[in-house]
């Protein structure tokens, strides 16, 4: 019984100092146009960094299959897909970034903020 507890205190911990390094780990999304922004976060919350300046992101209702983020003051969205990112100021209504990949996307996997979230089901 105490191995037992002992091995699922161990798993648990493992699980939580994993979380922790991916929270705290900087992705770096490259888009179109040699543009390029970090990400990171949870899926719950993330921290861009965009032209030099961090930003706080929190996620939004959004359509199946995608994951958005949106901080209203500053005016930064972003919209991830299955395969490609786009960010937005909705303040100025102009997009800053488009077709962006992180470096696993590229490889054909979905983009670690899908971690725990629901499911992207492909058409």
């Amino acid at each position: 019984m105490k191995k037992t507890l002992l091995a699922v205190s161990i798993a648990i911990a493992g699980l939580g100092f994993t979380a922790n390094a991916i929270a705290n780990e900087e992705i770096i999304w490259t888009c179109s146009e040699s543009k390029q922004f970090k990400t990171s976060g949870t899926t719950e919350k993330i921290r861009i960094i965009w032209e030099a300046k961090s930003y706080e992101l929190a996620r939004q209702t959004s359509l199946p299959g995608s994951l958005r983020y949106k901080n209203t003051d500053s005016g930064h969205d972003l919209v991830v897909l299955g395969n490609k990112a786009m960010l937005f100021n909705i303040k100025a209504g102009v997009r800053l970034a488009d077709f962006c990949q992180t470096a696993e996307m590229k490889s054909g996997k979905l983009p670690y903020l899908f971690a725990g979230a629901e499911p992207f089901v492909p058409n």
